[in-house]
């Protein structure tokens, strides 16, 4: 039995301030229930950075994982683009 592929997401970097923590801002959409117009969906995830690589700015592929802290769910896999 094989098991069940993680979740990934992809985002920006909102704050570092944390130590091997970020916070992960991921921009979706969704339809309005009764205007049918699309609207932006902003999702903040904490994230944890084992070597505190990613930096405010960062763009970030972060990946389900076990619970790490109270807060915790995810892990950032890579940094994908560098902010100027």
């Amino acid at each position: 039995m094989e098991r069940a592929r993680r979740k990934v997401q992809t985002g920006v970097v909102v704050s570092d301030a944390r130590d091997k923590t970020v916070t992960v801002e991921v921009v979706g959409s969704k339809r309005h229930p009764k205007y049918g117009k699309t609207m932006p969906v902003r999702t903040k995830y904490h994230a944890h950075d084992e070597s505190n690589d990613a930096k405010l700015g960062d763009t970030v592929r972060i990946e389900e994982t076990r619970p790490l802290s109270k807060t915790k769910r995810w892990r950032v896999a890579e940094v994908l683009e560098r902010a100027r």
